[in-house]
């Protein structure tokens, strides 16, 4: 529950420190300024009252334990054609997660995903060329 809580709490300080600094820069009075920071506020809760923390939790799991099954896939593949298509699918479902994680506005699940995306890039490309160079020889 504390994880769910920072994540939010981050989400909360950078919008506060963007309209903070909404406020320094800008041209009207306070008192339109306040009223267009009590809208944005309202708005923002009622963003965050929207997110299904469950199905964001849920859809996030699958899609790890899907990017984990096609991982083991490659590492059992021996036929350079069958792992390349496995690690377009592994790109593809790495790239669905970062998606994901965007749509849902969640910097620090984004921040995860991103990495996952990254390792499972270099990874994959690491099969790829052990599969080339013993097809080559």
């Amino acid at each position: 529950m504390s994880k769910k809580k920072s994540g939010f709490g981050k989400l909360l300080l950078g919008a506060g420190i963007g309209a903070g600094l909404g406020m320094l820069f800008a041209p009207k009075s306070g008192k339109e300024t306040r009223k267009e920071l009590k809208v944005f506020l309202d708005d923002m809760l009622k963003k965050i009252q929207d997110i299904d923390v469950e199905e964001v939790k849920a859809t996030i799991e699958l899609k790890v334990y899907e990017i984990k099954n096609e991982l083991a896939d490659l590492d059992k593949e021996k036929v350079l054609k069958v792992a390349k298509k496995k690690a377009k699918e592994i790109q593809d479902k790495t790239e669905e997660l970062v998606n994901y994680a965007v749509e849902k506005g969640t910097p620090v699940l984004e921040k995860t995903a991103t990495s996952i995306r990254e390792k499972a890039i270099e990874v994959t490309k690491d099969v790829l060329e052990k599969l080339e160079t013993k097809e080559e020889k």
